[in-house]
């Protein structure tokens, strides 16, 4: 395998915790880490660029030589590089993910009951590559005491039975390999609008359509569960809003894989509702896997 986990850095706790897991995710998948920092070093009101732009440059040159240092202290077998590039970091990190097998963002946490404050950068880096983007938010849950606390809780993904989420199962499913650890697959389904107020206290009704519903993501599971024999995949759908069900069953989770939609559109950074909400109130760390 010729490829490799990004990480961005920036100085901050969410980076670093961001960097941690990544460190850690790259030992799983057996590929070398790149920490990456980005920033414009110089603009037109600076009134002195160049010296602006090398005291940057050295500031920068440090913050991942301490990084690459930490990290190597931690994981001595790890490969490092790093990379320090003069352009915007949305810009600069979406062009290193293209290449990446993922990329590692931090992430701003509201405190010790909710999740995240996703920033320009990471909408704009979400909206801009297809390769997955992981969150990571910053406090004890990102930097495990040993390699094995970060790959034994159980992993869980959003389905949406309605489309097709091969490309979220297929990731959800390998590193739930990756990890030896149960993979929660979960779709949230609602009545039909038109059963009347009658009907839809009718445990007859409730229970036909909660069987289809379950049916149809076991059907969706299939493949998957025959690919991956050794991941134990568990698959439940349940009544309700879908972001907080995917927040409620993550509280304890690994890790919580949501999808986003391949948009063509210029216009917003379509990562969908229920995704967007994920990402701002799970503590968990959240990966994005953009798919048809």
């Amino acid at each position: 395998m010729n490829g490799f986990i990004a990480v961005g850095l920036d100085g901050s706790e969410e980076s670093l915790a961001a960097a941690h897991w990544a460190a850690r995710e790259a030992l799983l998948r057996r590929v070398p880490l790149r920490l990456v920092h980005s920033e414009e070093w110089s603009t037109p009101r600076d009134i002195t660029p160049i010296a602006s732009a090398q005291m940057r440059s050295r500031w920068a040159e440090t913050l991942l030589q301490d990084a690459t240092d930490e990290l190597h202290g931690s994981h001595p077998e790890l490969g490092i590089s790093a990379q320090s590039l003069n352009d915007l970091p949305a810009s600069a990190l979406a062009s290193v993910a293209t290449t990446a097998d993922m990329l590692i963002l931090g992430s701003r946490g509201r405190g010790a009951l909710t999740g995240f404050v996703l920033g320009s950068v990471g909408m704009a880096v979400l909206h801009s590559t297809e390769r997955p983007v992981v969150l990571v938010r910053a406090g004890e849950d990102a930097i495990p005491h040993s390699q094995h606390q970060h790959a034994d809780r159980e992993l869980v993904v959003g389905v949406d039975t309605s489309r097709p989420c091969d490309a979220l199962l297929a990731f959800a499913f390998a590193e739930a390999a990756r990890r030896s650890c149960t993979l929660r697959a979960l779709h949230c389904w609602t009545l039909p609008p038109l059963v009347g107020y009658g009907a839809a206290y009718d445990p007859r009704l409730h229970a036909q359509l909660e069987m289809s519903a379950q049916a149809g993501l076991d059907e969706m599971m299939k493949p998957w569960r025959e690919k991956y024999p050794e991941v134990r995949a568990v698959a439940r759908t349940t009544v309700g809003h879908a972001a907080w069900q995917l927040v409620d069953a993550g509280a304890q989770a690994g890790l919580v894989v949501v999808g986003r939609r391949i948009r063509r559109s210029s216009v917003g950074a379509h990562i969908g509702p229920i995704t967007h909400a994920v990402l701002h109130h799970t503590r968990a760390p959240v990966a994005v896997v953009a798919h048809q």
